[in-house]
């Protein structure tokens, strides 16, 4: 079975536990240390959140400011257009900001915001049944 594990640079391990928490994500304490926590996105996804000093174990070269240039979008589905609303507020009310207006082209829905470090985040619904019901209408 596979896992993908995405590793992000933050400057705080606490601060971003607490960030992620308050957006409902847990963590795996197995692959979580005082330099780097280990946030649960699906049963084998995970975002190991590493600080600078941790993080600069694994490249070469510079970290990227994510507050100055987007180095990545790491997009998530939702169950639900309210799923996608309800995120959005606890990330804002945690601490991140909005990155782009709320994106709504009928039966797809999202939204994007920045975590503490500056990484985009986006959400994104889907109404199969709306998307099957478009494409059966353009067919005809």
């Amino acid at each position: 079975m596979r896992m993908i594990f995405v590793n992000l640079p933050v400057k705080s391990v606490a601060a971003s536990r607490q960030f992620f928490g308050a957006l409902g994500f847990g963590f795996n304490e197995q692959f979580s240390d005082e330099n780097t926590t280990c946030m649960v996105i699906e049963e084998n996804i995970f975002a190991m959140l590493m600080e600078h000093v941790r993080f600069q174990d694994f490249i070469t070269g510079e970290i990227s400011d994510a507050t100055k240039a987007t180095e990545v979008l790491t997009c998530l589905s939702a169950d639900s257009r309210a799923q996608v609303d309800d995120t959005l507020a606890k990330a804002l009310a945690a601490g991140g900001k909005s990155w782009k207006p709320i994106l709504d082209m009928g039966p797809m829905y999202g939204c994007s915001f920045q975590d503490l470090d500056g990484h985009v985040w986006e959400l994104m619904y889907m109404d199969q049944a709306a998307m099957a019901e478009m494409e059966a209408a353009q067919a005809s």
